[in-house]
């Protein structure tokens, strides 16, 4: 199975707001840099689909260390709420609706694919892929939908 590094990090101005998301994807020493985003979303929904557009670019199964700023996503697979809250009809332990349940679902069906640990890592705090990804995922809302 081939390994595969990626880093992720998603974005808002406002929460709701314009969004952006962005990931590196890094395989035998090569880099792809993919980005995208949202007119109206929220920093979670970004930082979960800068994980789930980042594993649906892998083209076979593959083993995945994931390097992501974002305890919303890594304690949710990490803690295993996700599937906690899946089992329980998409509701949180207090019996609330969990947010975002399409985004997690796709990414558990993501995660029945590829062999994939995740890496809770400090955002902002100099990690140069973590930094880079900010970037895209900033760059990408400010010129799609700020200017």
């Amino acid at each position: 199975m081939k390994h595969v590094e990626i880093y992720t990090d998603g974005a808002c101005s406002g929460n709701p707001g314009p969004g952006g998301y962005g990931a590196i994807l890094v395989y035998n020493g090569k880099e792809k840099e993919i980005f995208g985003g949202e007119k109206q979303t929220t920093n979670n929904r970004m930082e979960l689909l800068a994980v789930i557009t980042a594993l649906e670019t892998l083209k076979e199964p593959c083993s995945v260390t994931l390097t992501t700023d974002s305890k919303y996503v890594s304690d949710g697979i990490i803690k295993g709420w996700a599937k906690a809250w899946k089992a329980k009809g998409w509701k949180k332990s207090d019996g609330k609706p969990a947010m975002n349940t399409e985004l997690w679902d796709r990414l558990l069906s993501l995660l029945e694919i590829h062999s994939v640990e995740f890496v809770w890592v400090k955002g902002h705090a100099g990690h140069p892929y973590n930094e880079r990804c900010d970037i895209l995922a900033v760059d990408y809302y400010k010129n799609n939908f700020l200017s």
